[in-house]
């Protein structure tokens, strides 16, 4: 299977394709914080899920990189909170992105602890 049949990478893809376009409506001042921030933290997610994917022999090192992409979920969503509050979108476009992070957080953290189910080899003493 290639890592972009996954499921949560397909969510985490299709969610930083959806903060670009709505980071275009964001002010110019905000090009190098916020635009730049919530794009690059949204990106990292699934860019974490390909990179640990592809060394998932390694238990370990899958693992951590879906830490690292469940990290960078986490800021992607409090980038959203701070364009909330800063009322660059409103709260219907919020709670859609809001409800979508959420969701590859779950499953992020569903493939940390089934790494076995995505081809890492458990080993037991």
């Amino acid at each position: 299977m290639d890592f972009k049949e996954l499921l949560a990478f397909q969510k985490s893809f299709q969610l930083a394709m959806d903060i670009f376009q709505l980071s275009k409506s964001f002010p110019k001042e905000e090009k190098y914080s916020l635009t730049d921030q919530i794009r690059r933290s949204s990106r990292s997610v699934s860019a974490n899920i390909a990179e640990g994917y592809r060394k998932r022999r390694y238990t370990n090192h899958f693992i951590s990189k879906l830490t690292d992409s469940d990290a960078e979920n986490s800021e992607t969503n409090v980038w959203l909170e701070f364009s909330l509050k800063c009322e660059y979108k409103n709260i219907e476009t919020y709670n859609n992105l809001n409800t979508k992070t959420i969701e590859i957080g779950r499953l992020i953290n569903y493939m940390i602890n089934n790494p076995d189910k995505f081809g890492c080899k458990i080993f037991s003493n």
